[in-house]
């Protein structure tokens, strides 16, 4: 409950956010007023899809990180792991270097959607007849392959403009997204969502091994199809509109997980709640932190995210038996 009321502070706080700061009074004014005015296009039009999408992104990459660290038992399993963020990526890098994107505005999300699609489909593929250790090593092989095609891109861009804008998208961000955006992205979320909150039971029973889970009556080679669905829809729809941001899979998971007594199923909802808060808290940091230039998105939570990445390392060291 504290966590839903934090988000929903957060929230109404990133709406009155920005280079002009309005008062709660003004805001609901300006919405419940029929007459157009500035204040309302910069609330209706600018503010609330961007917080839309981050509570819609925030969401799925803490949601993908619990299902994966529960279904792979590896506390560092993050969405990254099966190369759907890495096909994204290669998709929108294909749109961008192929003058897609400056004739259709959303050619650089739909081609990030068909890259991660098509990642996760491969992955699946190769993994389909082995276990949980194939599906990692598949996910390595198609991120690596996605890694060097994005490397590859940059290595041959006609022109310094094109490496610009590539370079730019994949820092990720959230700054002039539209309801469009919102519109090609919530769907395949919601139902990548849906598939990974269908594995609560099977991560509670793997805890256990796969043997015995199956024992009891769990179809582990079903859970696992579910979690890299999920993961393929939700967080190749999030990258697609957002571009790369990572950790926050990692990180929600971990901070949720001492309250819900360590229990996979347990972590799905509030490592949800608590991905969309890092993610809505880093954009609103963002705007309003003076770095002399916009840092990105993706790059400002990565800068928080790589000390955590390192203190787990070394607590899981600490810990280990």
């Amino acid at each position: 409950m504290m966590l839903l009321l934090g988000l929903i502070l957060l929230s109404g706080v990133s709406l009155l956010a920005g280079a002009t700061w309005m008062s709660p009074g003004g805001a609901l004014r300006a919405l419940g007023s029929r007459q157009e005015s500035l204040e309302r296009l910069i609330l209706v039009e600018v503010r609330m899809p961007r917080v839309v999408l981050a509570l819609l992104v925030g969401g799925i990459l803490g949601l993908s990180g619990a299902v994966l660290q529960g279904l792979l038992r590896n506390p560092l399993a993050e969405p990254g792991l099966l190369g759907v963020s890495s096909g994204a990526s290669l998709g929108a890098v294909i749109a961008i270097y192929y003058g897609f994107s400056a004739s259709f505005g959303l050619a650089t999300p739909l081609f990030a959607l068909l890259g991660a699609l098509l990642t996760a489909g491969v992955a699946f593929a190769l993994s389909r007849f082995g276990g949980t250790l194939s599906l990692i090593l598949a996910g390595v092989a198609m991120s690596s392959i996605a890694g060097a095609g994005v490397s590859l891109a940059l290595n041959l861009a006609p022109n310094p403009f094109a490496a610009y804008e590539i370079m730019t998208w994949l820092m990720g961000s959230l700054s002039d997204r539209s309801w469009d955006h919102v519109g090609l992205a919530a769907p395949f979320i919601l139902v990548g969502a849906v598939f990974l909150l269908l594995t609560g039971r099977a991560l509670d029973a793997l805890t256990l091994g796969e043997a015995q889970a199956e024992s009891l009556g769990v179809h582990v080679g079903r859970a696992r199809m579910f979690a890299l669905l999920g993961t393929a829809f939700g967080v190749g729809a999030a990258t697609a509109v957002t571009g790369a941001i990572g950790f926050v899979g990692l990180i929600a998971p971990h901070l949720v997980r001492p309250l819900v007594g360590h229990r996979p199923g347990a972590t799905l909802i509030p490592a949800t709640i608590v991905g969309a808060l890092i993610v809505l808290a880093a954009d609103l940091a963002t705007r309003l932190l003076n770095f002399g230039t916009e840092i990105r998105l993706g790059v400002f939570v990565s800068v928080i995210g790589a000390p955590f990445f390192l203190w787990l390392i070394l607590h899981l060291r600490r810990t280990a038996p």
